[in-house]
């Protein structure tokens, strides 16, 4: 007893549950060991698994159908309807050209149509003649044969002398002559209605090839007046002006169509094996910092950018180096909306290719 007072007093004394906490912080040390390469391992795996369906890229810009505008006809630019950086809808008018010159062709050709139906009707009326001479020349030719006939008859009696038989012969020779002459007009008359005289006036060639000229002439003046293709901005028309002469064909500026966008993402060659078209895709823009947008990969480049530049690598040199190609990949945005794309504005861009590792991938 006073051994053991003594020991407390001095402080000397063991406590009696040192062991089992020395135990159990043991275990707990033996818990988190084991537990924490358990949890990086699990989170590694999953990464693992999961790090292949994503292939991402910075490496992306929009684009915009641009339409080079020129113009379809030759003349003055009396009015230019849209200026520099317009905002237009598909059918507004962008310019015009002077009219007059186009209105005076559409009045020729509506008199060239004019007389080229009044020329088919006498091609009609021509033939009709025709054929009413060639039927005066047969009852001409049929009635000299019955002369001859008659005069040959009355000289075998003695009664008409053989001058009279030789005029009804030459007569009758006269008459037929006549008669295949006749047949000949006929024959013409039907080719200059292209074989069938009931041929309507509007089939004839001549009228047909008026006709044509007459829808040129009207196509140009339509012309005249440019509508915008498509709806779109007005770009790069600020020395555009009224009272330019214009050539038919020669470019004028640019028309970019807001309603045609597409992302364009240079991915690395090592990232495209299971990038397949139809794939979902999410898209962020600079411009728009926050805001994520959803596409679909619409298609697949046939080469890479080397491939197609101006000036090809050339690899066949002591100095190769081998660096990893792009290819691009085109996103059609589906849910863009109303926000203003610019072409060319930078983006980020990721696809889902749905690809998930296997188990199996890690065995030799």
């Amino acid at each position: 007893m006073m051994n053991a007072e003594n020991q407390v007093k001095t402080g000397t004394a063991e406590p009696v549950q040192a062991p089992a906490a020395a135990q159990k912080r043991r275990g707990s040390r033996t818990i988190l060991m084991i537990s924490v390469p358990l949890a990086l391992a699990l989170a590694g795996g999953y990464f693992w698994l999961t790090g292949g369906r994503y292939v991402e890229t910075q490496d992306a810009n929009v684009h915009q159908a641009r339409v080079q505008i020129s113009a379809p006809v030759s003349g003055l630019v009396t009015a230019v309807e849209a200026a520099n950086n317009a905002v237009v809808k598909k059918g507004d008018v962008l310019f015009r050209v002077d009219p007059r010159p186009f209105q005076l062709a559409l009045a020729q050709a509506d008199a060239g149509l004019a007389k080229a139906r009044l020329e088919v009707q006498q091609l009609k009326a021509a033939y009709a003649g025709a054929v009413t001479q060639e039927k005066v020349a047969a009852d001409q030719a049929s009635y000299l044969d019955t002369q001859l006939a008659r005069e040959v008859a009355l000289g075998a009696k003695g009664v008409a002398s053989n001058t009279a038989v030789d005029d009804a012969r030459h007569a009758s020779l006269v008459a037929h002559e006549q008669l295949d002459t006749a047949k000949q007009n006929v024959l013409s008359a039907k080719a200059a209605l292209v074989g069938n005289p009931d041929i309507a006036i509007d089939q004839h060639p001549t009228v047909l090839a008026a006709l044509a000229a007459r829808d040129k002439a009207q196509f140009d003046l339509a012309q005249a007046t440019y509508h915008a293709p498509g709806a779109g901005i007005v770009y790069q028309a600020a020395s555009f002006k009224a009272g330019q002469y214009v050539t038919a064909g020669s470019p004028l500026f640019s028309l970019v169509e807001t309603g045609d966008a597409w992302v364009e993402a240079d991915f690395k060659e090592t990232q495209l094996p299971n990038v397949k078209v139809g794939q979902p895709a999410t898209v962020s823009f600079d411009l728009y910092p926050g805001h994520v947008y959803h596409g679909t990969v619409s298609a697949i480049g046939a080469g890479t950018g080397a491939e197609f530049s101006l000036i090809p690598p050339e690899n066949a040199t002591g100095n190769w180096v081998k660096v990893t190609q792009r290819i691009p990949v085109y996103i059609k945005l589906t849910d863009a909306g109303d926000i203003a794309l610019r072409s060319g504005m930078s983006a980020d861009v990721s696809v889902d290719t749905g690809h998930v590792r296997q188990l199996g991938n890690l065995m030799p």
